[in-house]
């Protein structure tokens, strides 16, 4: 498969019609359509359900878009990595970011990196943990800044110093509004919005001292926005870690006893990476090294 030849794909897909696609390719129409044809041969799958006014994926299809987006951007991506300036630092450096406090303490790092390095270009994907790792194994990201607990067996990894706070997101008309924290107690029968992540639900369970399936667990989320969307609807209580932004009809009640857990930036273990996201990892592990959160 030639990109070329995935990029007519992409544009057919998103047009779902030839002749559009064809102007917007500066192609003719049978060049297009011949390519298409080949494409389909070649993958011995059929890409498209065709009729008289229109053309549109099928399933086969659906996967190759999927596959296609991805092989596109790793392209472009490599193709700016080796444009890089000997001279001095250039290209872009690709991170995914889970909803962290700890995000704060990534921006310092950048905001300084990127003052030595002006030229410098940063690509910010969020997501949860496992979106993130899913893209760096893709090689779509350079690195991640995810949530503890995580497995980091395919990682190296640097701590960030930066603690992230536990407990829950509640309706402030909820009959725990007012207090200043939560114990296990008070929310064992509550009904309780939880992060997808097998981890982090075996982490919340043994906060609770019980198996996770003797919760009242009524929703299962992976970013926290929508689940306050939810607790604002009054559907539950969202288990979910402190972020420096409000919701409203909401608040934010600490654990207690208290639960903290760490971030990691993550990134594939022998690795190459470009110049310019390598004197990246060097200059953050100098940071956490050398110097406090409080002195960056």
């Amino acid at each position: 498969m030639e990109l070329r030849v995935l990029n007519y794909f992409l544009m057919v897909a998103r047009e779902e019609n030839i002749t559009k696609a064809a102007q917007l390719l500066h192609v003719t129409q049978p060049t297009l359509s011949r390519q298409l044809m080949q494409l389909e041969e070649e993958l011995g799958v059929k890409l498209f359900q065709r009729s008289n006014h229109s053309i549109t994926l099928t399933e086969e299809g659906m996967l190759l878009r999927r596959r296609a987006q991805e092989l596109i951007s790793l392209a472009e991506k490599t193709k700016r990595d080796l444009m890089q300036k000997e001279a001095e630092l250039t290209g872009e450096i690709s991170i995914g970011c889970g909803e962290l406090q700890s995000v704060d303490f990534l921006a310092k790092l950048l905001a300084r990196f990127q003052a030595t390095h002006p030229l410098v270009q940063m690509s910010i994907f969020s997501g949860n943990a496992d979106s993130i790792k899913e893209r760096i194994e893709n090689g779509l990201l350079d690195m991640g800044l995810v949530p503890e607990p995580v497995d980091m067996t395919k990682y190296a990894f640097l701590h960030v110093p930066q603690k992230e706070i536990w407990g829950v997101l509640v309706h402030k008309d909820s009959e725990f509004a007012g207090k200043q924290s939560v114990s296990p107690s008070d929310l064992l029968h509550v009904p309780l919005m939880i992060s997808d992540r097998d981890l982090v639900q075996g982490f919340i369970a043994n906060w609770f001292g019980v198996n996770f399936d003797d919760l009242h667990i009524v929703c299962r989320y992976n970013l926290l926005y929508n689940a306050a969307i939810m607790v604002r609807n009054k559907i539950g209580a969202a288990v979910c870690i402190k972020l420096d932004c409000s919701y409203d009809d909401t608040c934010f009640l600490p654990f207690s006893p208290p639960v903290e857990s760490g971030s990691v930036l993550v990134w594939k273990k022998d690795q190459m990476t470009s110049p310019t996201t390598a004197a990246f990892l060097e200059y953050s592990q100098k940071c956490v090294r050398d110097i406090s959160i409080n002195t960056i």
